[in-house]
């Protein structure tokens, strides 16, 4: 009997000799079609979210001991709380950078900004101050940044002091090259 599963494994270990975690790759099955993280999330990001939805479960088992007591005011906003501790864990596991055929996405837990190829002039490491873990104590580090056409500031993308990066040097470097090769390929060259 075929198993597609180990099909796909066995097709990814020939594209990378080195094994399936050295390094990300499109996947056969993966639509081509969609806005991807070129790289993944890291331990601490996953550790944060998992505490945080764990902490959810309980509010929402508290939820239902205190329906079941027949106080729906304190229910209700046990529920809402809940609900939100979800949603915020959710956007903060999606946060990050995203790159699609057309464009770059920069995706906070508050925020979210897509800037089309055609207007992103560089995209370069750089030392410079990182906020550390997305706090606002600044440390030094490299960063990942963006130069968008039309001046302003740089788009800070990737620093190596954030929750996905934090003591994984190997995988900042791995991730900027990625994303510099996105830009190299889809984006159009300044006219001088």
């Amino acid at each position: 009997m075929p198993l597609p599963f180990l099909t796909a494994d066995s097709a990814c270990d020939a594209q990378d000799p080195d094994g399936p975690d050295s390094s990300d790759y499109a996947l056969p099955y993966e639509d081509a079609d969609r806005w991807r993280r070129p790289y993944r999330p890291g331990p601490l990001r996953v550790g944060i979210g998992a505490v945080l939805l764990l902490l959810s479960s309980f509010m929402l088992l508290a939820t239902m001991i205190i329906a079941f007591a027949g106080a729906w005011a304190a229910a209700s906003v046990c529920l809402v709380t809940a609900l939100t501790v979800i949603g915020g864990t959710l956007r903060l596991l999606a946060s990050g950078v995203r790159v699609h055929r057309t464009g770059l996405r920069r995706m906070t837990v508050l925020s979210s900004r897509t800037v089309p190829w055609q207007d992103v002039v560089e995209v370069r490491t750089a030392q410079q101050p990182v906020r550390w873990m997305g706090l606002p104590r600044t440390v030094q580090g490299q960063a990942l940044v963006a130069s968008v056409r039309g001046g302003g500031e740089p788009l800070v993308l990737l620093t190596d002091h954030n929750t996905d990066f934090l003591s994984r040097p190997e995988a900042f470097d791995r991730a900027a090259e990625t994303v510099q090769g996105w830009a190299d390929e889809h984006r159009t060259p300044a006219v001088a």
